[in-house]
Order: C-alpha cells, then sequence, then structure tokens
C-alpha cells in the first residue's frame, strides 16, 4: 500500500509541477475516464448487489404499482355537487 501511495504522490507532483495548458491535458485525457469507468463499475457492482439482496429499482417500481392498483378506489365522484354562488 506505501508502495502504490508513494507512486500515486509522485503522480501528484509531476501534475503540479506540470504548466496549466499540459496540466487541463492530462486531467481530460487521462483522469475524466477513468473516472467515468469507476463510476459505470461501481453502479454495476451496487445493481447486482441490490439485485441480490432484493432491492432491486425495477421490481420495487412493479411491485409499487401493482399495489397501487389494487388499492386505488374507484373511478366514481363521491363528492356533492356545490354550487358556486354566481348567477
Amino acid at each position: 500500500m506505501h508502495r502504490i501511495a508513494g507512486w500515486w504522490d509522485g503522480f501528484e507532483l509531476w501534475i503540479a509541477g506540470l504548466p496549466f495548458l499540459p496540466q487541463f491535458l492530462v486531467v481530460l485525457v487521462g483522469i475524466v475516464p477513468i473516472s467515468f469507468a469507476i463510476a459505470f463499475a461501481l453502479d454495476r457492482a451496487l445493481r447486482t448487489v441490490s439485485r441480490l439482496i432484493g432491492r432491486d429499482r425495477v421490481e420495487a417500481q412493479a411491485i409499487a404499482a401493482a399495489e397501487r392498483a389494487m388499492l386505488a378506489p374507484a373511478a366514481v365522484d363521491l363528492r356533492e355537487h356545490a354550487p358556486s354562488g354566481a348567477r
């Protein structure tokens, strides 16, 4: 772990020592795609874990829709007509 931390510190120092434009290009070309890849991998891993423990979003939405359909009253207007008072 110390070896990785040392390498990362050296990499940060190298980037910090560059002028602005090369810093921007290194971040744009290197760090942004890596960040997207990490985010994608985490999303897939968490989605898989959610499915394994029964917390899948799609399945939960389907269950909620079915419950709403069962609990929803019939489309009948039970309110009495109230006059507006306008003539």
